[in-house]
């Protein structure tokens, strides 16, 4: 038999044992498969499920077997602070997507912050493209803020083709990004509520009185301050309780009913306990899903050390019990964890304020964010110059860092984990040692329909990303799931080398990435394998549809 397909000069073909094709009916299947692309329209031009030969395909086509490695969907990433313009000394779109293609994600979704300015406004957004040109070695979306006083700016950013908005309900920690109240949600709701987009939250949120407080009840400072080390995380972690985030997402649901059919969203759920009530709010009919992230079910605060800020993000990274529930909602048959992501939110290291034994040679040296404050998203607990002091508690009670500098303490360092292009290895490692130890856990289809179908739905990108399937972008990720290696400094391609994944062992490498049907990293290729010498990522600006 003989494939005949156009432009055979331009097809490529690639092969394998396994691979995760999407069905007509969008149901995912690991089967042995043939996998025609077309390096000139960038499209799957056919799926055979078996393993074809060479002879089968028009002499001048390429063609690539790749035993039993993986193919898969290139992956949908649908939570990265790339932070250009502004910040590009924290991460930028050069770096940031080279991080992704290195990992198979063959399209990421920006977030509206950390970047000056932010995308709350359609010359922001004007700004952020014209910053994106020629710099991106993957496709690249992009969501809007929500922010106090820019409701105007939401349908023209639709029009523009943002995939999404987000706000947050508690300080973000950059000046330009403010917390929204509930008045801003439900308006931000009636302005979105016929349109196609989704509407996602940073659900955390103080509660009114979480310490005792006396008699001084309407002018309570905020809850919560450190009762402990501010080097240990123990310290962090009770200062963000699972509190925090059920009663933003209460808040949230409470006004769902403003717009019924808006499709609303909780970026990186961490604690367990919000879980029952979206789960009771999407069996009243809410259109409410949740994502959780590779760190959140990678890393477990019983393990980690105090003083080591890489681990600081926010919501907090939390015990091993809490991350057990986690892995246990990605298999339920009614969870409504969908997604999975990285929230790859960078810094420079200087600003994770690193003990000395943490610190690389290299990123030692001048602060350029010096006038930054190194606030914690939420609660301020710095005076003016006297960087480590407690605003919240009486002046006896006050907790002054005991670490030079601020080394190693939890409030003071900026929060973020940095973890871009890892998502397959994290996950595909702990679901082996899970399931070796007898859990049920997520196999390689599900993988695929959390971190690639799903995303790329929820971003309304389900049409062409994240799936194998004819008529779709030839976006594909070569996985070797029997590759076993540890991640060093010089493994990590973002800008600035600061992870707690630093020196983690992972099961599960991906080898190449292809991008619309030219492939764009091979590793241990030339130009640290990014073959092609040059981006070919485009800024995704269609409006959406769906």
């Amino acid at each position: 038999m003989t494939v005949s397909v156009p432009e055979a000069g331009s097809l490529v073909v690639l092969v394998s044992t396994r691979a995760v094709l999407t069905l007509p009916d969008d149901s995912l299947l690991l089967t042995p498969a043939t996998i025609a692309l077309s390096a000139t329209t960038g499209k799957i031009v056919s799926i055979i499920p078996a393993v074809l030969p060479k002879s089968s395909f028009h002499p001048s086509a390429t063609y690539i077997h790749y035993g039993s490695k993986m193919l898969l969907p290139g992956l949908v990433d649908a939570h990265v602070h790339l932070n250009e313009p502004g910040r590009t000394e924290w991460e930028g779109f050069h770096t940031g997507t080279r991080a992704a293609a290195s990992g198979g994600v063959t399209t990421v979704v920006d977030m509206p912050l950390n970047a000056v300015p932010p995308t709350t406004t359609l010359a922001g957004f004007k700004e952020k493209l014209a910053a994106a040109q020629g710099q991106c070695w993957v496709d690249v979306g992009f969501y809007g803020g929500v922010i106090p006083g820019n409701a105007d700016e939401l349908l023209p950013l639709v029009e523009a083709g943002v995939r999404g908005f987000k706000g947050f309900l508690i300080e973000s920690g950059v000046e330009e990004f403010p917390a929204v109240s509930a008045s801003d949600i439900a308006l931000a709701m009636t302005t979105l509520k016929d349109t196609p987009t989704t509407l996602m939250f940073h659900a955390e949120m103080i509660p009114p009185i979480t310490d005792s407080v006396g008699d001084a009840v309407q002018q309570s400072l905020p809850p919560l301050a450190p009762h402990g080390e501010l080097t240990s995380y123990k310290t962090f972690l009770e200062s963000r309780p699972p509190a925090f985030e059920t009663y933003a997402v209460e808040e949230i649901l409470s006004l769902a009913h403003l717009a019924p059919s808006l499709h609303l969203h909780i970026v990186h759920l961490s604690a367990m306990e919000c879980v029952p009530i979206l789960k009771k709010a999407r069996q009243n009919g809410v259109n409410v899903t949740a994502e959780t992230c590779f760190h959140y079910l990678g890393l477990a605060s019983d393990h980690i050390e105090d003083g080591d800020t890489r681990h600081k993000c926010c919501p907090p990274i939390r015990q091993q019990t809490n991350q057990d529930r986690l892995w246990e909602e990605l298999v339920a048959e009614d969870g409504c964890i969908m997604t999975l992501v990285s929230d790859h939110s960078p810094c420079t290291p200087e600003l994770k304020l690193l003990p000395e034994h943490l610190q690389h040679s290299e990123e030692k040296g001048s602060d350029d964010d010096a006038g930054l404050p190194h606030i914690d998203s939420g609660i301020d607990m710095t005076l003016p110059g006297d960087s480590g002091v407690d605003l919240t508690l009486p002046e006896e009670e006050k907790l002054v860092a005991k670490t030079e500098e601020g080394q190693g303490d939890f409030f003071a360092a900026w929060g973020g984990i940095s973890s871009v292009g890892l998502g397959l290895p994290i996950l595909y490692t702990a679901a082996t040692t899970r399931a070796e130890k007898g859990d049920v856990v997520p196999d390689i289809v599900d993988i695929v329909r959390m971190c690639c179908q799903a995303t790329a739905k929820q971003v309304g990108l389900s049409h062409r990303k994240g799936g194998l399937k004819v008529g779709m972008d030839a976006d594909v990720c070569v996985f070797d799931d029997e590759h076993v290696w540890t991640l060093r400094s010089g493994d990590m391609r973002w800008k600035n080398k600061c992870s707690p994944w630093e020196g983690h062992e992972f099961r599960g490498r991906v080898h190449e990435t292809w991008l619309r049907g030219q492939k764009i990293f091979q590793l241990g290729g030339a130009n640290q394998g990014f073959i092609g010498g040059k981006p070919l990522g485009e800024p995704i600006t269609e409006r959406r549809i769906e």
